[in-house]
């Protein structure tokens, strides 16, 4: 973002975190966000219709979040890229003029074209771009899954390494997420595996809700005719709060529960916030400790 906005001849204003009032207040035509900065700011009720361009990246946005926000009068843009890509390859589901994009048989997006890395800066020098050959140019193989429609448009789905083996059935997490945050009791949703004994890891679904949020079985209810039978949450956590990375994406491995908190739910606010969990069996666990 920094060196697109030296060469297009504009000033970039740099925040060193995520912070609704200095977005709120920030003079500036485009701002960059992830879904999760875009749903704080909505939820603020910060006026997002006087920025010129609101550029969605980081993560697949809920269709429910894109709608609400451009009801709000915010002109979104979604973008796709990595840092392989010099940042945003695709926008609004197309790709920049000479960049291609497709879909290999495990559903995992490759790209090719002139905004691709030489490769990694080591201190032996530079190590080239793992590349898949092809006669037509090779091809860099991302960890996203998604598709690419017969107009070429991209539909990313998730990550490649956040899919939940359930009783031996894959599970896009980011897509029931995506399906979870529809429901009018919750706020922001993430979705992510727990082991399990029986299943070998189960669906869980950490809601904040939006008033009053539906317990599990609701919740199950609400997606059986959207979701798969293998893709329905076996466990539910309502916290205040979803843990952020420093860059605003969520923290997946805290959720999981490799970086602090009982159960991996840390409240984002130890002094006020709190979560509690409800399993596919009824059984409550209590708020964990922070």
């Amino acid at each position: 973002m920094v060196v697109r906005a030296w060469l297009a001849g504009g000033e970039p204003l740099v925040h060193p975190r995520f912070d609704v009032a200095a977005v709120a207040a920030a003079d500036a035509d485009h701002v960059s966000l992830v879904p999760t900065m875009l749903g704080r700011l909505l939820d603020a009720g910060v006026d997002l219709a006087r920025f010129r361009t609101l550029l969605l990246g980081g993560a697949p946005a809920p269709a429910a979040l894109l709608a609400r926000a451009r009801a709000a009068g915010a002109r979104v843009v979604t973008t796709y890229g990595m840092t392989e890509t010099a940042g945003g390859c695709v926008y609004d589901g197309l790709p920049l003029d000479g960049v291609e994009a497709t879909a290999d048989a495990d559903g995992r997006l490759r790209l090719r074209g002139p905004v691709l890395a030489r490769g990694y800066a080591t201190a032996a020098g530079v190590e080239p771009l793992p590349l898949e050959p092809d006669p037509g140019g090779a091809w860099f193989v991302t960890g996203d899954l998604g598709r690419v429609d017969a107009d070429g448009r991209v539909e990313v789905r998730g990550r490649a390494d956040d899919v939940i083996l359930t009783g031996g059935q894959n599970v896009v997490a980011g897509r029931v997420a995506a399906l979870v945050a529809v429901h009018p009791g919750v706020a922001e949703a993430a979705v992510v595996g727990r082991p399990d004994p029986d299943w070998g890891e189960r669906v869980v679904a950490v809601v904040v809700p939006r008033g009053t949020p539906p317990d599990l079985a609701a919740l199950r209810a609400f997606l059986r005719d959207r979701a798969a039978p293998h893709e329905l949450p076996r466990e539910l956590v309502v916290t205040a709060a979803l843990p952020l990375l420093p860059n605003g994406k969520v923290d997946r491995l805290a959720l999981r529960g490799g970086r602090g908190g009982r159960g991996g739910y840390p409240a984002a606010n130890p002094s006020s916030a709190s979560a509690s969990a409800v399993t596919a069996d009824g059984t409550a666990e209590g708020p964990p400790r922070t």
